[in-house]
């Protein structure tokens, strides 16, 4: 195990269409950065948060490329394409961690027979608000339990770092700063502890009555019974699936008044759960976007 726990990096949320993603979240409120291209088929428009964690809505680019990607060994395209096999409208698939040494990862997950397969690494150009371009370096090695097909975690090392002063793209019209929690459902969450101990690595977890929390450095990872899930979340989910799948997402905004004004200025529909606004990227698909007023 590495000494203390890895930070919560970005999720990935595989979409239909990309254009009306970023669409859908422009009306939550966020400021997402502009369309880029993977060199393997895959496209984003992500979203920056001011805690360094970010959201990656993820489309195909090119169906073509996708399938010689997965031809030549590349894990995130190949599990990318099984999700949308699975799940033919939009979702959320993976959790990412933060690394300096995605090989010592990789190698840790090898060890606990946990490897999704071959690390990868790319670079793709990313551009900024002002017009400026630079290349953003990449590699990942992936983690994945047979029992849970619908997920995948994986760790990713910044070669090339991203900009650091990417104040335009953090800044958003819903007061978020950043992600505090992520919520996943599964009937027995005792029985993926392991994998997120290795995943996470060394990270604190509570047990309590709807599952486990684990600590990330920078965020809490929720492994919560489908009646924890309703509970927290208010989202009725099957108990028939063993596996693991992710559900929910809990922003930190500044102010919530400030979220929901901007929810009722531009017609998005949400509902109230003690203190937290529940609201959804897509109606009935992908992932429960909560948010909570957190300093």
């Amino acid at each position: 195990m590495i000494s203390s726990p890895h930070p919560l990096d970005h999720l990935v949320l595989p979409t239909v269409n990309i254009a009306l993603a970023r669409e859908r979240l422009g009306k939550l409120g966020f400021t997402v950065a502009p369309d880029a291209r993977h060199p393997f088929g895959t496209e984003n428009a992500c979203v920056f948060f001011a805690d360094k964690t970010y959201l990656e809505p993820l489309g195909v680019a090119s169906q073509e490329q996708c399938e010689t990607s997965i031809a030549d060994g590349n894990v995130f395209v190949a599990r990318d394409q099984a999700y949308r096999f699975r799940v033919s409208e939009d979702g959320f698939s993976a959790v990412v961690f933060g690394t300096d040494d995605a090989a010592v990862d990789d190698k840790r997950f090898r060890a606990a027979t946990i490897s999704a397969g071959r690390m990868l690494d790319f670079s793709r150009p990313l551009r900024m608000p002002d017009g400026t371009q630079t290349t953003a370096g990449f590699r990942l090695a992936f983690a994945a339990d047979l029992r849970a097909p619908d997920f995948l975690a994986f760790c990713c090392q910044r070669i090339n770092p991203l900009p650091a002063d990417r104040g335009a793209l953090e800044r958003h019209e819903n007061a978020v700063t950043g992600i505090a929690r992520v919520a996943m459902s599964a009937t027995k969450p005792a029985a993926f502890r392991s994998f997120f101990e290795h995943v996470v690595g060394n990270p604190r977890i509570f047990e309590h009555s709807f599952g486990l929390t684990i600590k990330a450095a920078n965020a809490d990872i929720e492994l919560l019974t489908p009646q924890g899930i309703e509970a927290f979340y208010d989202l009725r989910v099957g108990d028939h699936d063993p596996g693991l799948r992710a559900r929910a997402i809990l922003f930190k905004t500044r102010d919530l008044s400030v979220t929901s004004s901007h929810f009722a200025a531009n017609g998005v529909t949400y509902t109230r759960k003690n203190n937290r606004i529940l609201a959804r990227l897509a109606p009935e698909q992908g992932a429960l976007f909560a948010f909570e007023e957190i300093a």
